[in-house]
């Protein structure tokens, strides 16, 4: 995790005291520690940031983590699932390129999945009656009947983890994520400018 530089704010101009965010002692995860740690190191850097991306990213980690336990005992990774779910919510056949725009993947690393997944028979490939440089990726029945027996254990273990948030937290929480990842999806490339 890293920091970044805060400017000074209306309240330190104003000498004022600005309450730093994750200062509640009552907090002791993982990142708490993290913060307080290069707080002691660079006391002059603003760890706000790391108060929430710090606390995503180690979430999204812990969240992957057990979901990913079902895909496993299906003999499947996270980016072999992410495309048959994308075949499979989306109802009809998709190109590989439509493949690696839905599930933000590489082309070759599409590729390389869809052929694993056409050896294991869950996905059939079919050429492009007037472009035979295109193909066009469909589930078959046992794709299908997989992503459909995986799905439900998932959300169910959404539900359990989510259920220490009441549904009003939870709508709260699921709107200013998606304020940010709007954002961040706005902003594409130009943040590692």
């Amino acid at each position: 995790m890293t920091a970044t530089i805060g400017g000074p704010t209306p309240a330190d101009d104003a000498g004022g005291a600005r309450p730093r965010a994750g200062t509640d002692p009552a907090r002791s995860d993982t990142v708490s520690a993290v913060v307080r740690q290069w707080r002691a190191v660079h006391p002059q850097l603003d760890t706000g940031p790391m108060e929430i991306i710090g606390r995503i990213n180690r979430c999204a980690a812990l969240l992957q983590q057990a979901e990913d336990a079902p895909l496993r005992r299906a003999g499947l990774s996270r980016a072999e699932f992410d495309l048959l779910g994308a075949l499979r919510r989306t109802g009809h056949e998709l190109t590989p390129g439509e493949l690696a725009r839905e599930t933000f993947s590489s082309g070759a690393a599409v590729t390389k999945r869809l052929k694993q997944l056409t050896e294991r028979a869950l996905v059939e490939r079919r050429g492009d009656t007037r472009d035979r440089r295109v193909a066009h990726v469909r589930l078959t029945d046992a794709g299908r009947d997989l992503v459909d027996g995986i799905l439900p254990e998932q959300l169910a273990y959404e539900t359990a983890v989510l259920s220490a948030l009441t549904p009003d937290k939870q709508g709260d929480l699921a709107g200013r994520l998606a304020e940010l990842l709007s954002r961040l999806e706005g902003l594409g490339g130009a943040l590692r400018t």
